[in-house]
């Protein structure tokens, strides 16, 4: 009897044993706060405390099964011994879904400021313009409107700033796509991406320090850690045009976090239609390509990719007219003056644009909270502008550039303190921009070389739950070796002899060839708070110091810009624009109703703008001439979002977006400035129906009243006469309906089809868009009905 109770009695003496320790990640050795071990033999569940520390007592000697899990990881198991008082550390992987949202933020390609908001299209946005253009897109956010060289050429305007004053962030890198030229639209596929959004200030430090008008930031979707393979696919067709657009996406992902991703689109329209005629030779041929590689893990990233973005684009045939008496019948008739049959030719004048992108990037974390981060990428952009030639010289471009740039940049972020971030960086890119003479026609950008170098600095602050303080500073130094050919009448008459005898290199009758060799040293800042004022208010205020240097366009500029139909002269003077921007930001939510005010004043210094100043007679028709100048300027203005929940399945959603801006000097108003835009959108969406949801929109764009008076007189050989052509007025304002329409269907498996109808322009209002350079010549779009398909897979 006595030698059966022994182990007994010897196993009850020793249960006052203790395992302890910590539960930490596998990977940065951070605590897991609120860990759970499940002692499996004693049916007993230990909470580790916020730093990952447990204890568990009262153990006898013996084995026992450890069950650790936490929310944010995957469940382990262990089996130890205990035969003493036992120290051990857990460490813990985090499961899929938390790991690829760590990754996520460990590489996000922008860190903006609290105190600058960024407005993000939602997915449905982006869906249901994946037929159209970035700009189009864009339009959709309030205080952004776009400058239009007809329907397929958009730039974006946010808060009244568009071209070299916008910077656009594509997939973590600047773009750089000759963007100085007004029919320069971006060279991007919107469907290779799943994130566009807007900051409506100068806050992307980290990439630039001159955009005085804000960024547009488009970056590629996450690639989960896990084996999966899934896609999606989206086809619209549009009866205006008589064309449609498909775009395609495929992503392997593995366990490992390897994957690998490819996206394709293919877009095709012909002419399009105003309500009441055809505008001939507007149509559209585009194509783009994005593939990446790379392996995501916790504490390193590693990614290479490819994309292609080639587009022919027809310019209104309207657009290119003869001698003055052209000019100034096309100005004032109701109607174009060439209209043809439809077509799905696209014919002279036209662009041709092809924009290769090569990236290779990577960072790795160290510790819990610090990161470095590179990247290097080139970019190849090839433009050719044909316009209407004749005899040996039909069918050759007219303008021929092939712009190189290569870009390196290197970021380093850290947290130093409770609440206290750190980010800091360095960038340096070189840019060759060769324009073929070739081409017959003398050249209207130069040869150049550009070396340019960044360094920036961004830190934030978090005081308490409620008030964040941030502030950040960005050095650029840009360098421009060009070679110039100028007429010398145009050399003297601006007076560059004297100015820039240095610059000569040699004469050749008529011409002169030069070799501007410029330097500009730029500083830019950014000061902010974001105070939470009550549980449903919020408050930001951000100042923007902004610099940028003139752009090969604004300096060098001195001849016939064929596809925009116009001659355009620049200036050797130019100094770097400088803006101070103060804006405002009021975010709410109360009861069923959300509201986000933001009121802004931008004062810009030596601002460059554009202006028609005459008509000129040239051996390839009547072009107007544009002239770049420099003046003092200031905008004011405000954006309002709201949307009201009426009900469970209705919400209104409205904005208003309001814009001024005048020279300083004499408070003349700025050309181009876009008018004041309300638009409203009431949606009804049913979870009974399967999510059946109809959306009802209105738009109304006011006219114009405030514009400068560039007309002038020119003489009418024909008649004999002297006639004002006014190029200044704009057009009445006008009111837009749509109306969409989308049900989802569930199919094989996980598989879903989304059907969607859409008309745009719902009445067939015959209108002139203000901001459309085509204005003169035609009326804006007729009515559009839009099938749009979508399965996911």
């Amino acid at each position: 009897m006595l030698v059966c109770i022994a182990p007994f009695l010897a196993y009850a003496q020793d249960c006052d044993l203790t395992l302890s320790g910590q539960v930490i990640d596998l990977h940065n050795n951070a605590p897991n706060g609120g860990a759970m071990l499940y002692i499996k033999e004693l049916s007993k569940t230990i909470i580790a405390n916020d730093n990952g520390y447990y204890e568990i007592d009262g153990l006898c000697s013996g084995n026992y099964t450890i069950m650790v899990s936490h929310p944010e990881c995957n469940t382990i198991t262990r089996d130890i011994v205990i035969r003493s008082n036992t120290v051990r550390t857990f460490k813990m992987e985090h499961h899929l879904e938390e790991l690829n949202e760590v990754i996520v933020q460990g590489k996000s390609e922008f860190d903006k400021l609290a105190s600058v908001r960024e407005v993000q299209l939602s997915d449905d946005a982006l869906e249901r313009n994946s037929g159209k253009t970035l700009g189009d897109a864009l339009n959709e956010i309030s205080g952004v409107s776009s400058l239009n060289t007809g329907n397929t050429i958009v730039k974006p305007i946010i808060n009244g700033l568009h071209s070299s004053r916008v910077t656009i962030i594509n997939n973590g890198t600047r773009l750089e796509d000759q963007e100085w030229g007004v029919e320069h639209a971006p060279n991007i596929d919107i469907n290779a991406s799943d994130k566009v959004a807007v900051i409506k200030n100068a806050a992307a430090l980290q990439y630039s320090g001159d955009a005085i008008g804000g960024a547009v930031i488009l970056e590629p979707s996450r690639v989960v850690v896990k084996d999966t393979l899934y896609g999606k696919t989206l086809l619209t067709l549009g009866t205006n045009g008589r064309g449609g657009v498909i775009s395609s996406q495929l992503t392997k992902g593995f366990e490992s976090g390897f994957f690998g991703q490819v996206r394709g689109t293919l877009r095709r329209f012909g002419d399009f239609e105003a309500p009441d005629y055809i505008l001939s030779n507007t149509g559209a041929d585009e194509k783009s390509l994005f593939a990446r590689i790379g392996v995501n893990r916790f504490t390193y990233r590693l990614e290479g990719s490819y994309s292609l973005f080639q587009n022919k684009l027809g310019i209104l045939r309207a657009s290119h007219l003869g001698g003055p008496q052209d000019q100034f019948r096309a100005i004032n008739s109701p109607e174009p003056l060439i209209i043809r049959d439809f077509t799905y030719d696209i014919d002279v004048p036209r662009q041709e644009v092809t924009h290769h992108v090569f990236k290779v990037k990577g960072d790795r974390n160290f510790g819990a909270h610090s990161n470095i981060a590179f990247h290097y990428t080139y970019q190849q952009n090839n433009r050719f502008e044909f316009d209407i030639r004749r005899g040996d010289d039909a069918g050759k471009a007219s303008v021929d550039l092939n712009l190189e740039t290569h870009t390196l940049a290197l970021d380093f972020k850290t947290k130093i303190g409770d609440g206290f971030n750190f980010k800091s960086g360095i960038t340096g890119d070189y840019q060759e921009n060769f324009a073929n003479p070739n081409t017959g026609v003398r050249r209207l950008i130069p040869d150049y070389e550009r070396y340019h170098f960044g360094i920036y600095a961004i830190t934030d602050y978090e005081v308490n739950d409620f008030l964040q303080l941030e502030g950040g500073l960005r050095l650029d130094y840009t360098h421009l070796d060009a070679l110039k050919f100028y007429r010398m009448s145009f050399w003297e008459s601006r007076n560059y002899d004297m100015l820039f005898p240095e610059l000569v290199l040699e004469e050749f009758g008529n011409e002169v060839l030069t070799n501007p060799t410029l330097d500009f040293a730029n500083v830019s800042a950014t000061a902010g708070i974001a105070y939470q004022l009550s549980d449903d208010i919020t408050g930001y205020f951000n100042y923007a110091l902004a610099s940028r240097a003139p752009n090969p366009s604004e300096l060098f500029s001195e001849g016939l810009h064929h596809s925009a139909s116009r001659i355009e002269l620049g200036d050797l003077r130019f100094d770097s624009e400088t803006s101070n921007k103060f804006s405002v930001t009021l975010e709410g939510r109360l009861k069923g109703f959300q509201f986000t005010l933001n009121p802004y004043a931008n004062f810009i210094s030596d601002f460059v703008v554009i202006e028609p100043t005459e008509i000129r007679q040239t051996i390839r028709g009547n072009f107007q001439v544009w002239e770049y100048r420099q003046t003092d300027a200031y905008f004011l203005g405000f954006d309002l979002d709201t949307s009201v929940s009426l009900s469970d399945h209705l919400n209104w959603e409205s904005q208003f977006s309001f814009l001024k801006a005048y020279e300083r000097e004499n408070d003349l108003p700025l050309i181009n400035i876009p008018p004041t835009r309300f638009a409203n959108r009431l949606s009804y969406k049913n979870a009974s129906l399967n999510n059946l949801k109809v959306t009802l929109g209105g738009t109304y764009v006011f006219r114009q009243n405030e514009f400068p008076d560039n007309n002038f007189d020119v003489f009418i050989p024909e008649t004999d006469s002297i006639e004002l052509l006014d190029i200044s007025t704009p057009p009445d304002g006008y009111f837009l309906m749509s109306l969409s329409a989308e049900y989802p269907f569930t199919i094989k498996n996980e598989s879903q089809l989304v059907l969607g109808l859409s008309v745009e322009n719902l009445l067939d209002e015959s209108y002139r868009n203000y901001l459309n350079r085509f204005r003169f010549y035609a009326d804006d779009l007729g009515r559009n009905i839009l099938l749009h398909l979508k399965i996911n897979y």
